[in-house]
This record gives structure tokens, C-alpha cells and sequence, in this order.
């Protein structure tokens, strides 16, 4: 799973998840965040280990 798709299937731009991911929530209402989160986990998104080094 990509961050492209947890963008769409919670219906935000893939910068939002982007942050949201990273930890700045403080910029987005807990709606978003909680649709963000719930999108990650049916998606079952990981992180890419080697994306995160660049």
C-alpha cells in the first residue's frame, strides 16, 4: 500500500496524510486524523523502510 492510497480512500491530499503520519496533527481536525488513521489500518499501510532514508 502507498500513502497515495490512504489519501484517497480517506478523501484528503497525500501532504495531509503525509503530516498526519509524521505526527503534526495539531494542524487538521480529529475527524481527519481519525479518517487518516482508520485508512492506514484497513489498508494496512507500512512505511517503506528505504523511502524513509531519503
Amino acid at each position: 500500500m502507498t500513502i497515495k492510497e490512504v489519501a484517497k480512500l480517506s478523501g484528503v491530499s497525500i501532504t495531509t496524510v503525509s503530516l498526519i503520519l509524521n505526527g503534526n496533527t495539531e494542524k487538521f481536525s480529529p475527524k481527519t486524523v481519525q479518517k487518516v488513521l482508520a485508512a492506514k489500518e484497513e489498508l494496512g499501510y507500512q512505511p517503506d523502510y528505504f523511502a524513509r532514508q531519503m
